[in-house]
């Protein structure tokens, strides 16, 4: 479980965001992916506290009708996170036929189709499978950053001596406004974790490993994330990092004087696996609502032989087909992110209410009451600031 997370947290966004970061940020954009951390960390929190006290599927959905004993309301929870993880998948397919083309003259609907149906196909053959499969792409992401991390720690121009004063902030407002506009940013890095709670039902002793899985998953990118960022910005001056398009590969070739070639395909592999578990997710929301009569029963239908919830695989498939093919998701992605912190204000806020109705917990966690408050604060806070961006920038 804690591979499938960091399979779905540690995707792509990575190996573009560490220039991005770095321009807004400079050398304090390990203070902003450590800000990010915490402020993920409290909805994390309410994640693994309800996938204790809830253990289903179709998580998020579920958790809203148990705070608000609404079921319109919990049904349009469910639908914003299947449309957020189908265009999300899109998007990520789109990019991967981007990638690819680099290495294979192939015909982008041709390899969108080609792409849809291989990663649909995994979905259905069984969870197993698919979640292995995820696993051993994961820990080949890992490598490959634990790869960069080492070359560029290796190019280090700054001595140990001026370690505090390069990456530690002074007091002057100026520094602290690109610290939490990077946090802002580096925030969305983060995301991923929620979609763990999805696939419940097929974790073993749930009530104990789910909550555990969902807090390892955001320590180890949190500590993956500080070394790619600390290491990146003391290699190479930040506006340097920053005006390049695949900061992370330009620092391999950089410092090895090797082609970046296998950085490139384990970009690949980190795309393609964050669209096979949005899909993943996906197909066992519609499962859960099917099968709770939110949605027409039929999605709930598990093969006998996979396992799998083989309807809403199919429907979560084609949807992403259509979308990939319709491409031009950039707006839709926006919005995927609002959605995102929509659903985290409300988790949030219907943790609250559950707890003040039944303080202790079935589940192996029960955090105090401030957690999902402060979480709720916080989502709702950066869900206005977005509006505010997207609106006005």
């Amino acid at each position: 479980m804690v591979l499938y997370g960091l399979g779905t947290t540690i995707g792509a966004g990575i190996y573009a965001l560490v220039g991005e970061l770095a321009g807004i940020a400079g050398y304090f954009s390990p203070i902003s992916f450590l800000i990010a951390s915490l402020i993920a960390a409290l909805t994390a929190m309410s994640f693994a506290e309800l996938s204790g006290r809830f253990p289903l599927a179709a998580g998020a959905a579920l958790y809203v009708r148990e705070g608000f004993s609404s079921q319109r309301l919990s049904t349009i929870t469910g639908l914003l996170v299947i449309l957020a993880g189908l265009v999300s998948a899109a998007a990520l397919i789109n990019g991967f036929v981007g990638y690819l083309h680099q290495f294979v003259d192939i015909d982008r609907l041709q390899a969108i189709l080609l792409i849809t149906l291989i990663l649909g196909g995994i979905a259905a053959w069984g969870i197993s499978t698919s979640v292995t499969l995820a696993a051993l792409i994961t820990i080949i992401e890992i490598g490959g950053l634990l790869l960069i991390i080492g070359v560029s720690f290796s190019g280090t121009t700054i001595g140990a001596d001026n370690l505090s004063t390069t990456l530690i902030p002074s007091v002057d407002i100026t520094h602290w406004k690109s610290i939490f506009a990077g946090a802002l940013l580096a925030f969305y890095a983060f995301i991923g974790f929620e979609d763990m709670v999805d696939v419940a039902e097929e974790v073993k002793n749930v009530k104990r490993n789910l909550p555990l899985a969902i807090l390892l998953t955001l320590g180890i990118t949190t500590i993956l994330y500080m070394l790619i960022m600390i290491t990146a910005v003391l290699a190479v001056p930040p506006e340097q990092l920053a005006s390049t398009e695949a900061p992370l590969a330009f620092l391999y070739q950089h410092f090895t004087g090797n082609d970046a070639t296998l950085i490139s395909i384990i970009g690949l592999l980190a795309i393609i696996n964050g669209a096979l578990i949005q899909m993943i997710m996906a197909s066992r929301v519609m499962y859960g609502l099917g099968s709770r009569g939110q949605l027409p029963a039929v999605l709930s239908f598990v093969h006998p032989d996979t396992q799998t919830p083989l309807i809403a695989t199919f429907v979560a498939t084609i949807t992403v087909l259509i979308l990939a093919l319709i491409g031009h998701l950039t707006i839709l992605a926006e919005i995927t992110s609002l959605i995102m912190l929509s659903i985290f204000s409300m988790i949030n806020l219907a943790l609250l209410r559950i707890k003040k109705r039944s303080p202790s917990t079935g589940g192996s966690i029960n955090f105090p009451r401030w957690i999902p408050l402060s979480g709720f604060i916080v989502s709702l806070s950066f869900l206005v600031l977005t509006l505010v961006n997207v609106t006005f920038f």
